[in-house]
Order: C-alpha cells, then sequence, then structure tokens
C-alpha cells in the first residue's frame, strides 16, 4: 500500500483556484481503482491518499493532478505494509497491490 503526502506550496487562492480540476481528476482516479482513501490535513496544508495500486499506476496517475502539472503541491509516496488492522479495515492489510481497473 503507498501513502501519498500532499504538501501545498502555494497561497490558499492558488490551491483553491485549482481545486475543482483537482477534484475531478480525483474522482476519475478513484473510478479507475487508483485510490481507497484520500482527505485533507488539518489544518489545510495538503492532503492524503491511500493506494494499494501498482506502483507504476500510482505514479502516472499522480502525475496527471492538477495540484502537481501546476505546481500546487510537493508530493510524498511512502511505501507502508499494514500487518494488524483493527476489525472492519481488512482492506488494508499487507496484500500484492490491486492493478487499477
Amino acid at each position: 500500500m503507498y501513502v501519498v503526502s500532499l504538501t501545498y506550496r502555494v497561497p490558499q487562492e492558488i490551491v483553491d483556484f485549482h481545486n475543482d480540476a483537482h477534484i475531478a481528476w480525483l474522482q476519475k482516479a478513484f473510478d479507475d481503482g487508483v485510490f481507497i482513501a484520500a482527505g485533507r490535513k488539518i489544518p489545510r496544508t495538503g492532503g492524503l491518499l491511500l493506494s494499494q495500486a501498482e506502483r507504476e499506476t500510482l505514479d502516472a496517475s499522480l502525475a496527471q493532478d492538477p495540484f502537481y502539472t501546476n505546481g500546487v503541491a510537493d508530493f510524498e509516496v511512502m511505501e507502508f505494509h499494514a500487518g494488524r488492522v483493527a476489525p472492519g479495515y481488512e482492506i488494508l492489510l499487507d496484500i500484492p497491490p490491486r492493478p487499477a481497473s
């Protein structure tokens, strides 16, 4: 599994300007099976994405994010192996990456 940390590098008004395009990209990535969770950091300094896709698929998708193509955020991709989870969160267990649809 991969945890992707986005950290904004521009003023909030520029983030807001690109946000609709970012949300549209994010919806397509969810539809394609690239991500299993996404959300904002609090305070609003960026966001986090969770993915069980192949690394190449993840990288290709991230390269299309308007926050990436417009220099809105820095992206850090961390590989994470979940060995134990609470009941109901078994989808997060360390399993081989799923190919995106």
